[in-house]
């Protein structure tokens, strides 16, 4: 669990997912304490269905790093199915877009909850797929540009 992830101080600009990520929540957490909550980083426990525990709040982040604005949210399976089977599944969305450039002042939020999330739930459309991992040294030993010139055709062995 992390708590107390600090907020950009430099101002400059974010890089990676990880970097944005992180200073969404710790944005949401900021903003959780400073409504009288008390507000839990809960990313990484496989059984909780969202970002943040802030009760009586489950906060779900969406981190951007540009604008949200018109686009698609991604949902997770398990978040979207709870928020229809359980009506008191108590779920916000922040999306907290605009965080790339660094600056927390800056930074845009939209909270959607209750009946406008449950509005744009009947809307979802559910999508299905595979996360293949690709580590660190398959990344590093990967042809590159030098591949587009070779003819042959890889093989895939299935096991």
């Amino acid at each position: 669990m992390v708590d107390d992830l600090p907020l950009p101080q430099s101002l400059a600009p974010l890089s990676g997912n990880k970097a944005i990520e992180d200073a969404a929540i710790a944005f949401v957490m900021k903003l959780e304490r400073e409504a009288g909550r008390a507000p839990q980083d809960r990313r990484y426990e496989a059984a909780f269905a969202a970002d943040i525990s802030s009760p009586p709040r489950i906060v779900e982040v969406k981190a951007v790093g540009g604008s949200q604005r018109g686009w698609t949210l991604w949902l997770e399976v398990a978040q979207v199915d709870e928020a229809r089977r359980n009506p008191d599944f108590y779920v916000y969305v922040y999306v907290v877009d605009n965080v790339r450039q660094g600056d927390p002042a800056k930074f845009g939020l939209k909270v959607l909850g209750g009946q406008r999330l449950t509005r744009l739930l009947e809307r979802a459309k559910e999508r299905r797929y595979f996360e293949v991992p690709l580590p660190v040294a398959e990344y590093d030993t990967a042809p590159g540009r030098d591949a587009l010139a070779d003819d042959e055709h890889p093989s895939v062995s299935h096991p």
